[in-house]
């Protein structure tokens, strides 16, 4: 960790100082040097930075800068756009042709869904009424790196997240089975499975990462998964982030 002041941290990574609503930053190195947190290895296809896959560095550093650096108005930085890449058949066309009756979900919609769904329960809550179907919509982040809402709330640690998603009846997964600390789920997946061990969620997150993230269960599923597939395994960032979230984003119990 670098020896910086939180002061002379925040202002190398949001220059303008002056508050403002929280938005979220477009192109922070994934091996951020401010944090000194470092994200998992990506395959060689994914390795281009992205808006997405930088959030999660973005929100490491609010745990150990404080709340301001994510309510710091952030300097314009260039970015691009999504852009499909190019593609031509070199295989016969398949033989059903779809009819397209009913217009696609908008890509900004899901984005933003997505987006929301790490850190924002009311917003998500709000997104579904309005749109059920996003909850089991997935974005493409670029180079194949899908997230759904529910990757999502997984990596980040975020139970009420998770739990809010599959009430509304999002597709259960062995990443959000790990993070919540359901052992006998992920054993059946890796009984059915065994490469599922090697598997990467959201932005090349390990099952083992997710583990982490497990609360009460997470040295259960640590030593479970270790004793499947031992790895060199760093810090998680999101851990004092998990600690805090869960009880800002739990729903109240009705008295």
């Amino acid at each position: 960790m670098h020896s910086a002041t939180g002061s002379q941290a925040r202002l190398a990574l949001f220059p303008a100082a002056n508050p403002a609503p929280v938005r979220y930053p477009e192109r922070i190195p994934a091996d951020d040097p401010m944090t000194g947190f470092a994200l998992p290895d990506k395959d060689p296809a994914m390795s281009d930075p992205i808006d997405r896959r930088t959030l999660a560095t973005a929100f490491a550093a609010s745990v150990v800068l404080g709340s301001e650096a994510l309510s710091a108005e952030p300097a314009p930085m260039p970015h691009g756009k999504p852009v499909e890449a190019p593609f031509e058949r070199d295989y016969p066309t398949p033989g059903f042709n779809p009819s397209w009756k009913k217009p696609q979900i908008n890509r900004l919609l899901i984005q933003d869904f997505v987006i929301c769904a790490h850190m924002d329960v009311p917003m998500v809550s709000k997104l579904l009424d309005r749109e059920p179907a996003l909850v089991n919509a997935f974005m493409d982040w670029g180079g194949g790196d899908w997230e759904s809402a529910l990757g999502a709330a997984a990596h980040m640690g975020n139970r009420a997240m998770a739990e809010l998603l599959l009430e509304r009846g999002a597709r259960m997964d062995i990443f959000c089975a790990t993070m919540m600390g359901q052992l006998d789920a992920v054993r059946a997946f890796l009984t059915l499975q065994p490469k599922l061990i090697d598997a990467k969620g959201p932005h090349g997150f390990s099952l083992h990462f997710h583990a982490q993230l497990a609360g009460k269960d997470a040295d259960k599923m640590l030593e479970y998964l270790q004793s499947v597939k031992k790895i060199d395994l760093p810090p998680n960032p999101f851990l004092n982030m998990k600690k805090g979230g869960d009880k800002k984003d739990a729903p109240k119990k009705s008295e």
